[in-house]
């Protein structure tokens, strides 16, 4: 690969991680001020904000780099390019559209998140979140390309609400969200948990979708 595809690429994945933290932290500072700090109607906007983000970010960057702005998603199914790279790209675009988020509704660029979300049912979710979000990329991947997007956006609306942690399932994204005192933030101290219960999760998915997908030999 040439020095001028592999640029696009980072530029998709830091792009694309930039406008889906935008929409994370943004439509959550919106819904919590339109909905008076109602949580529960908060979570909806911020709920259907992101799967519409997701839908049209991995069906627009996809062909570019297959839209995975998520270093738990790189780090085990990237065969083809530099990983690392494109790591650090997902998590600069994460801190990027932190940032546009704040400065879009009159905030601080950087704040420090104080949302506790330390308990072990949280750590669950997390774990359970991101083992879901792999295996359906994985089995999308292979049964259902054309629905991938539709799918992968689909799983996150869903474990919005049935997880205990609200699905963050992304290294990159949590990250970013330490980066904000809103309705999406998450402690500092607390970012850490997350992430290796996301990576176990992700783990977990790509064996179990690898036996799944296994043909037997006749």
């Amino acid at each position: 690969m040439n020095g001028a595809a592999m640029k696009r690429i980072l530029a998709s994945e830091l792009l694309g991680t930039a406008l889906l933290v935008a929409t994370v932290i943004g439509s959550g500072i919106m819904a919590d001020r339109l909905s008076g700090g109602n949580d529960a109607v908060a979570l909806l906007g911020n709920t259907a904000a992101t799967a519409a983000v997701l839908y049209v970010l991995i069906s627009l960057l996809g062909p570019i780099s297959g839209a995975q702005f998520n270093p738990a998603v790189t780090l085990f199914l990237e065969r083809r390019h530099n990983r690392g790279a494109m790591i650090l790209a997902q998590v600069a675009g994460g801190v990027l559209g932190a940032m546009l988020a704040h400065v879009m509704f009159g905030l601080e660029p950087v704040q420090q998140g104080i949302k506790v979300r330390a308990t072990p049912g949280e750590w669950l979710g997390e774990t359970v979140a991101t083992f879901g979000l792999l295996l359906t990329i994985r089995l999308g991947a292979r049964y259902r390309p054309d629905s991938l997007p539709a799918l992968v956006a689909a799983w996150i609306t869903a474990g919005y609400w049935f997880t205990s942690s609200t699905s963050f399932a992304n290294p990159a994204v949590t990250l970013a969200r330490t980066l904000t005192g809103s309705f999406s933030g998450i402690r500092p101290v607390d970012a850490p948990a997350f992430i290796l219960m996301q990576l176990l999760g992700a783990g977990a998915a790509v064996a179990l979708s690898g036996w799944l997908m296994k043909e037997d030999k006749a």
